[in-house]
């Protein structure tokens, strides 16, 4: 059951909005710390770039992909 506010809002800290959080912030926290250089296959070429580089972009796709799907699933609904 969620509690809406006076605005007929529903509150901010909902557990979906906080596992989201977490995940994020350790997902920021595991591309820190990879630092070293590794060669990626990019369809054809290879890539040599820094991991933290690579996980970023996919970590960014994700971030897009997530909030895409958000985005439609709420103008479906409507």
């Amino acid at each position: 059951m969620r509690h809406k506010d006076r605005s007929g809002s529903s509150s901010a800290f909902t557990p979906a909005r906080i596992a989201v959080t977490a995940l994020a912030i350790l997902s920021i926290v595991f591309i820190c710390v990879n630092t070293q250089d590794v060669t990626i296959r990019v369809i054809i070429p290879k890539v040599t770039m820094p991991l933290w580089a690579a996980l970023l972009g996919v970590f960014l796709a994700g971030v897009l992909c997530g909030a895409g799907f958000l985005l439609f699933r709420r103008r479906a609904a409507r």
